[in-house]
């Protein structure tokens, strides 16, 4: 009896575990890390410390699935009526509403303190500034507000690179925010494409996204504009100086096949279409990254 006891308690402690490692948004922080860590690399020198990398990556790291969690928090209601996130603990009643909050408050403290005990006060500062904008500014504000949500929101999104660079140098500089124009101009087109297909979701809990409020060809020209602005601002880490011929030409072909989808789906919109879209803008952001520490390394 007292082994099928604690065999249960194990289960149970393990679906808890892996129900908050859901609500951290594994997939999104990973991404958000990524970049981060990216922009850690990028800023390097050769005094820079091994162990401001590893904190750096996990205080940014804790204090992005802090975010998440209080994002699912937030929307639990809405999550629990859109096919997409219905999955979601907290949209299923898995994890309750003060659960998810002190799981919430204590990653993300724990993240801010990591960043201020063994990296700096700006990054700290920067991340907390982070956290707030997107768990509370976008979450609660703007996402029920106005169909621009994701492009003001988008600032949160990205300032990854910014806090990577930060962490390293102590300092913004143009370099970083080069790395924060590409990932703010690149959200607008990444999430419209899901928003496209899924927009009968968002319609059904009176989410305003552009394509529910503005309709499918308004949310597409606004897709090739910020796709043509964000080739654009692509190249800007060659102008500046700041990668060279590798990273050129990897931006050539990712941003020609990007601003493809783009024409194609305004010229002949289908769902499938729009999801592949989607799901190559993911593709792009990690190569284009990748693509800079990669010409940096071979420089």
């Amino acid at each position: 009896m007292t082994s099928l006891t604690q065999s249960l308690n194990l289960q149970f402690a393990a679906v808890s575990v892996r129900n908050f490692y859901i609500l951290c948004k594994p997939r999104v922080t990973g991404l958000i890390v990524f970049t981060a860590v990216i922009g850690m690399l990028l800023a390097m020198t050769p005094e820079t410390s091994w162990v401001t990398l590893l904190a750096a990556t996990v205080g940014i790291g804790l204090a992005s699935g802090a975010a998440a969690a209080f994002n699912c928090m937030v929307e639990q209601q809405i999550d629990a009526r859109m096919q997409r996130t219905r999955h979601r603990p907290t949209a299923r009643g898995d994890v309750t509403t003060p659960a998810t909050l002190l799981f919430a408050m204590l990653t993300g403290v724990t993240g801010l303190a990591v960043l201020h005990t063994w990296v700096n006060d700006l990054t700290m500062w920067l991340t907390l500034a982070t956290f707030v904008g997107y768990a509370v500014v976008y979450t609660i504000f703007l996402k029920p507000a106005t169909p621009q949500n994701i492009v003001i929101g988008g600032a949160s999104g990205a300032m990854p690179p910014v806090l990577g660079w930060a962490a390293v140098t102590g300092t913004v500089t143009p370099e970083a925010l080069v790395l924060f124009l590409i990932i703010f101009l690149w959200t607008p087109p990444h999430f419209w494409a899901l928003a496209l297909y899924r927009r009968d979701d968002y319609a059904k809990v009176d989410m305003p996204m552009l394509p529910v409020t503005h309709g499918e060809k308004v949310t597409l020209v606004h897709i090739v504009g910020y796709t043509v602005m964000l080739a654009l601002a692509a190249f800007m880490p060659v102008t500046m100086g700041m990668a060279g011929w590798v990273y050129l030409a990897a931006a050539v072909v990712l941003n020609g096949l990007f601003l493809g989808y783009a024409i194609r789906l305004y010229q002949h919109y289908t769902d499938a279409l729009s999801r592949e879209m989607f799901r190559y803008s993911i593709v792009y952001l990690a190569a284009t990254f990748a693509a800079l520490l990669v010409d940096r390394a071979l420089a």
